[in-house]
């Protein structure tokens, strides 16, 4: 169990973290090209607990740009959980992703991704602040627009994802909650271009646990995209609205806590 000295130093280095990525933010390095977008994205993210160990994960996402008038992205993704412990657990799966032009310098044409992926998620839920870590390592297979071919290249990430009750110290149904996360993404291999730095999200928004089943999120998040070029720096200001199903088959056991509803990715 985390302690309290090590959340607050943990709520320090994230404010500090999230302080010193203003000015990236806020400016474009030279030679650099900053593009504002305004994205809608609507999320399912669903967890079936099947047993003491093991779990099955499904989601869908609809992306759409210029706040819902056009396609950006639609993705589909599904995994095996298996928990270590309470606070410990492992997943491989696989994700399917078509991306779109969008934007005022967009993509030549259509792309789809195929992509299989590890992770590890520590969870510390024993205290108010529920603290999420999460480390992804990903392999993408991507053809591009005008290629016949797939690319391959890989990709980690880790996101850390803070979440509040507002009225009590633990999550339940009938409970609202607050939500923040930011999560980078790094790019490597040799078919990796300009890109290594390939985006950063920063999250912040509200949760209503409406019942052991069922759990609501909304809130507004900033993406920061790197495109392949490395010239352009997309801006996705995104509301982005969640449904998360969490479906427990163990018997006599409480309710989980609500599922990471910041997943997908983006080119």
């Amino acid at each position: 169990m985390l302690t309290r000295p090590f959340l607050r130093s943990l709520f320090a280095g994230l404010a500090l973290c999230c302080l010193g990525a203003l000015p990236a933010y806020a400016q474009v390095p030279d030679g650099r090209i900053a593009d504002n977008n305004r994205h809608l994205w609507l999320v399912y993210n669903g967890s079936v607990r099947l047993s003491e160990r093991w779990g099955v994960y499904t989601e869908a996402q609809i992306r759409r740009a210029s706040f819902g008038s056009n396609p950006q992205q639609n993705l589909i993704r599904g995994a095996v959980d298996y928990h270590v412990s309470k606070n410990l657990m492992l997943s491989g799966g696989y994700a399917y992703q078509k991306s779109f032009p969008y934007g005022d310098f967009p993509a030549a044409g259509r792309s789809p991704e195929n992509r299989i992926y590890q992770q590890v998620v520590l969870r510390d839920t024993d205290g108010r602040v529920q603290v999420q870590h999460r480390y992804r390592l990903e392999q993408r297979w991507i053809r591009r627009p005008n290629e016949s071919d797939f690319t391959y290249s890989n990709r980690a990430r880790y996101q850390l994802r803070l979440a509040l009750p507002l009225f009590g110290r633990e999550m339940k149904p009938g409970m609202p909650y607050l939500v923040a996360s930011d999560e980078i993404f790094v790019a490597f291999g040799k078919n990796v271009r300009s890109n290594i730095f390939d985006q950063n999200r920063l999250y912040g928004g509200f949760g209503y646990q409406a019942s052991k089943l069922l759990t609501l999120e909304g809130g507004y998040l900033h993406q920061l995209v790197q495109q392949g070029s490395g010239r352009v720096l997309e801006h996705n200001h995104t509301l982005q609205l969640s449904v998360v199903l969490n479906l427990d088959l163990r018997s006599g056991t409480a309710a989980p806590t609500p599922a990471p509803v910041i997943e997908g990715t983006s080119d």
